[in-house]
């Protein structure tokens, strides 16, 4: 399972294409549909080969035997407390050192300068972690919380600069906005609204290789040519691509949702969660930037 977000892939476990709700039970067998690139496409990789997903289980047979399948009794497979622990003590390390790197760089003129290289560097070390552990085929957990108390120092910098230095409160707002949206979507997913399906992943992926393309670009034009670039990130069209950004990112998080519900559909093995987690984690380190970068703009504007 790979991450689904802007900048990472994980693969999918799902196989058949249904995408129902939470209580939808899992089929497995039949043709991949697609390239390898559409993790809707793919085959289950924890499905057995009777096309019972716990068919090794004998309880699991006897139940079947007797009526409605119950619960696999075999141990070593993602729940969602798993999933759940795992991201909350990601999104804990990250808090952390969010908040030191808060209290412990400032950003007064005497300062800044040095406080945000020391984030930049921190955020350069956590993408290379990030890229490291999207290529390899099981999770790390020290990796995975290494990233996330990289990630944490280049946030808290960051706030602190925007929020000291051109939006007070900016940072509170950012993490309500963040809260919101994690809410919303997950709300939206488990009452039916938001259906992952290959259309709604093709659309998702499509739109945001075009968005960061065009950030690329504006970073490019802004490096070598001064100023805003080609003004993507301030004024009007800074907000409009900063709302852009944030939808993208809710996006994201129902793509997460749906890898969730099929890792334990499918039964994946427990250290799968911390891929959950990683993913979950960079889908709101996205949102949460997003969010802050258009507060800054907003009140630049004022």
């Amino acid at each position: 399972m790979r991450s689904r977000n802007p900048v990472f892939s994980r693969r999918g476990f799902s196989r058949d294409n249904g995408y129902a709700g939470f209580n939808t039970a899992p089929q497995a067998g039949g043709p991949a549909v697609g390239t390898q690139a559409n993790p809707y496409a793919q085959g289950n990789p924890y499905a057995q080969p009777s096309g019972n997903p716990y068919a090794q289980n004998p309880y699991a047979q006897q139940d079947l035997q007797h009526g409605a399948p119950q619960a696999p009794v075999t141990t070593g497979r993602m729940t969602m407390d798993d999933v759940v622990m795992r991201t909350a003590s990601t999104l804990g390390l990250l808090i952390v050192t969010a908040a030191l790197s808060w209290a412990l760089l400032p950003v007064d003129n005497a300062n800044i300068g040095r406080s945000y290289g020391i984030g930049i560097g921190a955020a350069l070390v956590a993408m290379v972690l990030a890229f490291v552990q999207s290529f390899k085929r099981k999770a790390s957990p020290a990796l995975i919380l290494t990233y996330a108390g990289l990630e944490g120092v280049f946030l808290g910098v960051v706030s602190s600069i925007v929020d000291n230095r051109i939006a007070s409160g900016a940072a509170m707002q950012a993490v309500l906005g963040t809260m919101a949206v994690f809410a919303g979507v997950l709300i939206a997913y488990k009452a039916g609204w938001i259906r992952v399906n290959r259309r709604f992943y093709g659309f998702v992926m499509a739109a945001t290789l075009g968005f960061i393309l065009l950030m690329m670009v504006n970073l490019l034009f802004a490096v070598f040519g001064g100023g805003d670039g080609l003004g993507f990130r301030s004024g009007g069209l800074g907000i409009m691509f900063g709302i852009i950004g944030i939808i993208l990112g809710a996006c994201f998080l129902a793509i997460d949702f749906k890898q969730v519900e099929d890792g334990i559909a499918y039964g994946a093995p427990r250290e799968e969660a911390w891929l959950a987690a990683f993913g979950v984690t960079v889908t709101l380190v996205w949102i949460y930037m997003e969010f802050l970068r258009l507060i800054a703009i907003l009140n630049s504007n004022d």
